[in-house]
This record gives C-alpha cells, structure tokens and sequence, in this order.
C-alpha cells in the first residue's frame, strides 16, 4: 500500500491523516465542501505542532516517562530527534486536501472512512464512491460503534471492507482494532493487520464482530455513566471526573474524555439508543440528548473548539 485516502477531516480523521503520511505514505483527505477544508486545516496545523512538541518532550531528560514517550512516533532504542521532526514537516507538507471524490480516490490503494456516526450517511457515502473505486481499493471504516455488516452490501466490494478503529492521539495511544465482517477476504483482513504495524500502531484483531470493539465496549458504558449522573443531578462534571481519576488513577475522566473526542460525536452516538423505551433503558439518554444539544448550539464543542465540559 503507497496511496492512502482518509474520507473525513473530523477529530480521528485529521489524526489518522497525519500519522499515515508521518510513516512515509502518499495521503490525500478527502472532504465534502470548502467549509470542511476550513475546519481541517486547523486540526493539521495544531498536529503539526502538537508532534514537534511531543518530540522535544521525548528529547528531554523526562523524554522516556510514560506521560511523554509517544510511541506512535518512535522507538525508544531508535529515537532521533532531527529523523522525527523532519518526517514531521514532511508529513505536513505532503496532506492533500481534495473536493472531488474520483480525483482523491483513483489510485488508492485503501479507502478509510472517517465520518461521523450517522447511519445514513455513511450509505449515502458509500452508495457514492463504490463506482469509483479502482478494483485494487480496499475500503475500511474508521465507525467506533456500527457494524461493518451494516454497510458492506452498499460498498460495491463486500470482499474488501471491513472495520479499521483508532483511538485518540493517535500518536500516543497507538492501537489499531481491526474488525472483519462476514464477507470480508482474510487476505484483506491480512493487508489491514500490515498496513496497521506500517503506521506504527499495535494491530488488535477482534474476531467476532462487536459494536464498540474491544476498545469502545469499556469506555461509551463510562461516559454515558458519567453523562448520566450530571444529567440526573446527582454530581458536576468536575466532581464526576475527581472521583474517577482520583480513584482509579486514570489521567481522564468521562467529560475530560468527552472534550477529547468531540461533544457531536458523543451526541451522534447518544441518538442511537434515546428512541429506547424508558423502562429498558439503563441511563438517561433523552436528558443525556438536550444536554449535549445545549452544548453544541452554544458552540462548545470539546478541545477542538477550546471549551467544551472545560475551557482549554
């Protein structure tokens, strides 16, 4: 694999993009409109800088504590300093930004949808670039909660779809959950495991498909918990986040989270489960749903948009 296109220039999108072409790749991002470019841009140029400040960390005499060491940049037994900010700067200058879909995608040789989670989308996009695809292109989804199985009958190419999930900062947590569905050719399960170790991530492979994968069937189950305790009254976002950092020493709690990952795909996520009836339901997600709302018509979006749960 040379030609990579990511389909999507959100939060994962822009990040994918980035560590693709920081490991030596040909990567185009492929977006729907001019505004999308203006909101992309700036994801890249703070990328941008967040490796070159991640690489003079790791230059440090702190450099190899776990709180700086990036291993989605380096090896610890091979890091050069001067090696990694030079592919830095190359991968920055490399990013091809592009609006006409046959133009981004007709030499790729994988495909990674990277939009948000919202069923009818994603067959809106696929219905649209399945004629386009040469027949070499392997097509994967970036979908942290639907089903591969979901879409694989509108791609065109059932054999060469299936689930390729990261999580965020992409550079540090350095996992790749690679999730085939019942049609997918283990070769191509095969080629997406490579692809993954070529990126620098850690390929996990998720044998059974699973809404959530691996990764997402531990941590939505938090933040909704977390979302539902502040919607419920019973505690702050603040608070909430204390009791679990403070308790279990993660670095996160579910809103410092939710800022991370961006308030509208939480939102996106929440709406698949508020038609849920009442009494089956184990959180509050129709409260969950106006609270985000009130969130995203404000414009707090998370970090991306520097205030969300918190003011970054």
């Amino acid at each position: 694999m040379k030609n990579i296109v990511i389909a999507g220039g959100g939060v994962l999108g822009s990040q994918i993009a980035f560590q693709t072409a920081y490991c030596g790749f040909n990567v185009t991002i492929w977006l729907r409109s001019k505004d999308s470019i203006t909101r992309t841009q700036p994801k890249l140029d703070n990328l941008k800088k967040v490796y070159t400040e991640t690489i003079e960390k790791m230059a440090g005499p702190d450099g190899h504590s776990p709180e700086n060491w990036a291993r989605g940049i380096a090896d610890a037994d091979s890091f050069d300093k001067d090696a990694c900010l030079a592919k830095t700067e190359a991968a920055y200058a490399g990013l091809k930004l592009e609006l006409d879909m046959k133009k981004a995608v007709e030499d790729a040789d994988l495909v990674i949808e990277s939009m948000a989670e919202n069923v009818n989308d994603k067959i809106a996009f696929y219905k649209t670039i399945a004629p386009l695809l040469p027949a070499k292109t392997i097509l994967v989804t970036n979908s942290s909660t639907l089903l591969p199985s979901k879409f694989a009958k509108y791609t065109g190419r059932p054999e060469k779809y299936l689930s390729l999930h990261f999580a965020n900062s992409i550079w540090r947590n350095n996992t790749a959950e690679i999730m085939a569905q019942s049609q997918t050719d283990p070769s191509c399960f095969e080629e997406v495991m490579k692809f993954a170790q070529e990126i620098r991530m850690i390929p996990l492979p998720v044998r059974k498909e699973k809404s959530g994968y691996l990764l997402n069937s531990m941590l939505v189950p938090l933040l909704f918990s977390g979302m539902d305790l502040y919607v419920n009254g019973v505690s702050d976002p603040e608070s909430i986040d204390k009791a679990w950092e403070l308790g279990t020493g993660a670095p996160k709690g579910p809103f410092r989270i939710l800022d991370t990952v961006g308030l509208k795909t939480a939102y996106n996520i929440v709406q698949m489960y508020v038609k849920v009836p009442s009494f089956l339901a184990p959180y509050n997600f129709k409260g969950m749903s106006k609270m985000l709302e009130k969130y995203i018509s404000e414009g707090k979006l998370g970090k991306s948009t520097g205030e969300g749960f918190y003011k970054y």
